[in-house]
């Protein structure tokens, strides 16, 4: 083994112990080192304490340069991976009272109380250690934690013989109930998680994906939630999760908006959501508010978002950790229609240089926004500047984000050229989009049908020779008469082919910038609509429109797009 690191390569191979440690900040790491002294009363020579600083400075060490400065004397290979296996179970051990420490939901008060009975059952006091699993039961069942229900269950009718045991056979009812509510919650949790799955697959694809509605139903029949309903906020976040999927995928935003904003408020009305449940009220307010901005219920919208604003301020910092920034984003968005694009820009901005930074697609899906929000105050540079900021090649882009997500960015960067006057990088740029969408999707067409073969003697007749050249001219006919026109079943571009018809307009404006005060240009931006349903369409694709329009009437981009926006 020593030999092997010997002989290994110069540069330090890839070490998962030290990519774990990396992760640590600086406080974690101070705290770490502290936790790592107090495992034994000895502050000076601990091996562990040593690893840890040398796996976590900048220069990555090989194995054998790491044996070599813990043992000096002596290299020992064993001792080296013995240790770095005591170093992983400290660090787990400290991530484990860590995540107790910053835990602060029922679900961890309920696992905490389990242990401390599972503890007095041990040492022989039943009747406090009954008291303490009441505690739990109780707390389990209002916040609905149905996993560790079921253990506080298991270990009450474990110790149903013992002294002031409650009646065996309601625990085993409670137990039943609760088991067939846990499955239910299993149940949503997997088609969830399968129609994410399928819906990242398609947005990879683009909208040439199979029929979303046809899976959905597929799924919800495989795991008999046909007939589930919203009887509690877990269950009820899973479910409009489910629906929200399939809503992305068929853009029925007006549709899903009053039925998710209906189970809402029943819920609120009904039931409440307690403080152990504020996760999944989120995730709901945050689906409502979506949907009623795509639906363009602006004020509607933001009145939930800041409901929602207002849950995180008083919530945990985990919380707004991961629902802050799509709060926020969805927030500017809205502002935008409501004619508060500079309070959009100033979101986004604070956002963007807020510490710590943004997960990577929530970074670049700010930028993206941000640059729409530029080009709608006429600050081209800003927004090409903004544009900039998006620092990743159109392959990873669309593997991470998807195809819609990489049309907008580059449709937005034509524009942005276009209006710099770069005119060379914005035809560059629309000869790419056309060229993505023509490779992806291209053109199909009817087989051609199968030549019906003539008579045997009508054949021996027409190659056979003759004086007066006949057989000549019928052939140079056949050669020269024009093919049947091939039957096109589906256009180039297939389901974005409207955004090849949209690239056209914008060619005939690079060409020609007069072209579109022309009336014949008017009548094709007129057509546009059939191939893009706005009443159901996002309001992205509705701002490109509206650029085109804002061209045609000569008239301010902005003032346009509210125009359109407000229908």
């Amino acid at each position: 083994m020593l030999r092997r690191c010997q002989n290994g390569p110069a540069s330090a191979p890839m070490d998962d112990l030290r990519t774990t440690l990396l992760t640590l900040g600086p406080d974690d790491r101070r705290d770490f080192d502290v936790f790592l002294l107090r495992q034994r009363r000895k502050t000076v020579g601990r091996l562990d304490s040593q690893l840890f600083a040398l796996l976590t400075q900048p220069g990555a060490l090989t194995p054998a340069q790491l044996i070599a400065r813990l043992y000096p004397a002596r290299a020992n290979a064993v001792a080296y991976y013995a240790l770095r296996k005591r170093l992983l179970r400290h660090l787990t051990d400290f991530l484990l009272l860590r995540q107790r420490q910053l835990d602060t939901t029922a679900a961890a008060s309920v696992r905490g109380q389990l242990t401390l009975a599972q503890y007095l059952f041990e040492a022989g006091i039943p009747r406090l250690a009954w008291s303490v699993l009441a505690k739990a039961e109780k707390v389990a069942r209002a916040n609905e934690q149905y996993e560790p229900l079921n253990a506080v269950y298991n270990l009450q009718i474990q110790h149903a013989d013992a002294a002031h045991a409650p009646d065996l056979a309601a625990v085993i009812a409670r137990r039943h109930a609760n088991k067939k509510a846990a499955d239910e919650e299993e149940r949503a949790n997997i088609a969830d998680s399968l129609l994410r799955l399928r819906l990242r697959e398609a947005r990879v694809r683009g909208r040439a994906a199979a029929s979303f509605d046809a899976i959905m139903h597929e799924i919800l029949a495989e795991y008999d939630l046909q007939e589930a309903f919203a009887r509690s906020p877990s269950l009820l976040c899973r479910l409009m999760s489910i629906a929200r999927s399939a809503m992305l995928v068929r853009r029925d935003f007006a549709t899903f908006a009053p039925f998710i904003e209906r189970c809402y408020q029943l819920m609120a009305r009904r039931h409440g959501f307690a403080p152990a449940q504020r996760g999944y009220q989120l995730r709901l307010l945050y689906m409502l508010a979506h949907a009623l901005y795509r639906s363009r219920q602006f004020a509607a919208s933001v009145a939930y978002l800041e409901q929602g604003r207002a849950l995180l301020a008083a919530g945990p910092s985990r919380q707004h950790g991961e629902f802050g920034p799509r709060f926020t984003m969805l927030l500017a968005a809205n502002y935008a229609f409501l004619h508060r694009n500079a309070d959009s820009i100033g979101l986004l901005e604070n956002t963007l240089r807020a510490a710590p930074p943004l997960p990577v697609p929530d970074d670049l899906t700010a930028r993206l926004q941000l640059t729409f929000h530029y080009f709608a105050e006429g600050a081209f540079a800003k927004a090409n500047h903004a544009l900039m900021g998006i620092a990743r090649t159109d392959h990873w882009l669309e593997q991470h984000l998807g195809l819609e997500w990489l049309l907008n960015r580059n449709l937005g960067e034509m524009l942005i050229q276009l209006e710099l006057g770069n005119t060379d990088l914005a035809q560059n740029r629309l000869q790419a989009i056309e060229r993505t969408l023509r490779e992806q999707f291209p053109a199909t067409y009817a087989p051609e049908p199968e030549p019906v073969p003539e008579p045997e003697e009508a054949a021996v007749e027409s190659v056979a020779p003759s004086g007066d050249g006949a057989a000549e001219t019928a052939d140079a006919a056949a050669a020269t008469a024009p093919a049947p026109p091939a039957v096109e079943l589906t256009p180039a571009g297939g389901p974005y082919r409207y955004v090849l018809g949209y690239l056209a307009l914008v060619r005939k404006i690079l060409d020609d910038p007069l072209a579109a005060r022309r009336p014949e240009f008017a009548e094709k931006v007129a057509q546009l609509p059939d191939f893009v349903p706005l009443q159901r369409e996002d309001l992205q694709a509705r701002s490109f429109y509206a650029w085109l329009h804002a061209r045609m009437l000569g008239r301010p981009y902005y003032e346009v797009l509210l125009e359109i926006a407000a229908g």
